[in-house]
């Protein structure tokens, strides 16, 4: 069975437009090891939602699908980057990543508000309170009525 996946995206930092514009890219820079975990899970061919956080309004803007995986994280390595980790190393490096290409933009998109009005929060994490994973599972029954809501085909 397909597994579906919510993604947090910063607008201001990469935004359902960019990957739209760019095809695909490296999700890098996820920190969380718990986060990190779930990407290490992905498979090619899975769906993900591209969620915009710290946006007016917070929400579900697209969808994507899940092409390369398992990839050592290269930000991890570079002393420029705001993800460098000097306790990684190539040799036993920490963080991991996958490659995601864009499928859809939302014909509706499907704000944080809404999502809180239609499902619990045991039904879906990203509705939590307290809850700041940037990667989440999203249970197939739960992608399926979202992508009926926002116009996306799963």
């Amino acid at each position: 069975m397909m597994a579906y996946w919510l993604m947090k995206s910063e607008p201001n930092v990469y935004s359902i437009e960019h990957l739209q514009r760019d095809s695909s890219t490296l999700w890098d820079g996820v920190r969380n090891y718990q986060a990190r975990n779930f990407l290490r899970q992905m498979q090619v061919g899975e769906r993900a939602f591209f969620y915009h956080s710290n946006a007016d309004p917070p929400g579900i803007f697209g969808l994507m699908e899940i092409t390369k995986i398992n990839l050592v994280d290269p930000s991890q390595f570079d002393a420029n980057s705001a993800y460098y980790d000097p306790k990684s190393t190539v040799d036993k490096p920490r963080w991991w990543t996958v490659v995601v290409t864009y499928l859809q933009t939302c014909t509706s998109p499907l704000t944080l508000g809404e999502l809180r009005q239609h499902y619990e929060p045991a039904e879906l994490l990203v509705i939590r309170p307290g809850n700041r994973l940037s990667v989440l599972p999203v249970p197939p029954e739960i992608a399926l009525d979202i992508a009926a809501k926002t116009g996306l085909n799963l």
